[in-house]
């Protein structure tokens, strides 16, 4: 009896943990461990950190070995004798060390290599970003498809009593036909929109579903009349300097320049001599006549001094300047559009701001007007399509209102994405406004 008692314990337990909706953060995590997009992001980037240590190798000395063993089968002159086979064996084996000593290109492949890593970790820096965007407009189109539904199953009831109120009064002769046929036209639009609505909240969990690699559950709401911050610091010019400066799509583009002309430097480097280090250490075997072993150490320096090569180094030194001025071009765009991006969002935060308290107060006025239409309508003064009016005109602020609140809580996420300072704690906040 016990155990069975504990059994259903556990299951009630499990049940509600399953049943429990998820908020914000949760689908966030889901989202690190199972977005391909962010997966290949994170790839790129171990594989963008070895652009470091094959930069280095280029200073580093390399050591090789070779050799080869043969067989020589040949004929030798004696005499008047005429020729005898001749077979004898050869093996060399060698072992060099090769140390740069001056090679320019060399060391400018070097300087890139570490700052190309840096500009792989300034781009998985931005995927981060992205990501956190990315799943928080999923989760909130999912929400206010949500809304869209709820609100519009709410007018399809609504619109169901008037119409059967409206037969009512038609059937008793307080009410004309037209008044059945408002109602019956307004309640095949509700219809109508509440197959589009569920239609379109299908659409938007599968979205949510590519996200997270899993068929998401139920998403926790906003709760009712949630106080959304206004940005800080509340002056937009803050937010503009920080995006044309800090911003990890300019900050990559910064480092494209400065690897454009390290490729200057490093196509210049053509003209240039090489000095290397080299020692070796040769081993020669052989068998017949003149066989024995020879042994042979070495040390040196190996310099080589181009002269000319068809102009190819010339051509390739353009090339490197006109990408070099191609990567400039590139960064005043990324701080162009960065800038461009933060003035958005932030007229967007402090518009949908002021959209929000105005919305607040026209939904009070809509429930009033709801409710005096009504009253209008029993007593005769208002009649049907004015209740109908009253109950769209009042679906259609909540609505607006719940989808502007959503609008400006991303808004606020792509101001501080824009400045880059986005982080996975500014999920924090916003989880606090849901319902838990």
């Amino acid at each position: 009896m016990q155990k069975s008692l504990l059994a259903v314990l556990v299951s009630s337990a499990l049940f509600s943990l399953n049943t429990q909706a998820a908020d914000l953060v949760q689908v966030y995590k889901q989202a690190l461990a199972n977005d391909a997009t962010y997966a290949s992001a994170r790839a790129a980037l171990a594989a963008g950190q070895e652009r470091t240590t094959q930069g280095r190798a280029l200073l580093l000395p390399t050591i090789a070995a070779s050799g080869n063993n043969l067989k020589n089968d040949g004929e030798v002159s004696k005499n008047k004798l005429g020729f005898v086979d001749a077979e004898n064996y050869s093996g060399l084996m060698q072992l060099q060390l090769t140390q740069p000593l001056f090679r320019w290109a060399n060391w400018e492949g070097y300087q890139q290599g570490k700052l190309s890593a840096a500009a792989a970790e300034a781009t998985f820096a931005q995927e981060q970003q992205n990501l956190i965007l990315r799943v928080s407009q999923a989760y909130f189109d999912v929400l206010t498809a949500q809304d869209n539904l709820t609100a519009t199953q709410a007018q399809k009831a609504a619109t169901t009593e008037q119409l059967a109120s409206a037969k009512r009064n038609f059937e008793v002769g307080t009410q004309t036909i037209t008044d059945t046929h408002e109602a019956q036209a307004a309640y095949d639009l509700v219809v109508a929109q509440e197959f589009a609505a569920q239609n379109d909240l299908e659409v938007k969990r599968t979205a949510l579903q590519q996200i997270i690699g899993a068929v998401p559950g139920s998403l926790a709401p906003l709760r009712t009349g949630v106080s959304i911050a206004s940005p800080q610091p509340a002056t937009l010019e803050p937010w503009v300097a920080a995006a044309e400066e800090q911003n990890y799509g300019v900050t990559g583009a910064k480092l494209n320049v400065e690897i454009a002309k390290r490729e200057i430097s490093k196509q210049r480097a053509g003209h240039m001599p090489t000095l290397d280090l080299v020692a070796n250490s040769t081993r020669q075997t052989s068998t017949g006549v003149t066989g024995g072993i020879n042994k042979n150490n070495a040390i040196g320096v190996s310099w080589n001094v181009p002269i000319f090569n068809g102009f190819a180094v010339t051509s390739k030194v353009r090339e490197s300047i006109a990408l070099e001025d191609k990567a400039r071009n590139d960064l005043e765009a990324s701080r162009r559009q960065a800038a461009q991006t933060a003035r958005q969002a932030f007229l967007g935060v402090n518009s949908g701001l002021a959209q929000v308290k105005a919305l607040e107060a026209a939904e009070v006025s809509s429930k009033s007007a709801l409710e005096s239409n009504k009253l209008g309508y029993q007593v005769g003064v208002r009649i049907n399509i004015d209740v109908l009016n009253a109950q769209r005109q009042l679906y259609t602020t909540q609505k607006d209102l719940s989808k502007a609140r959503y609008d400006t809580i991303m808004n606020g996420l792509r101001l501080k994405s824009a400045a880059g300072s986005l982080k996975e704690e500014d999920l924090e906040p916003i989880n606090a406004l849901l319902q838990h």
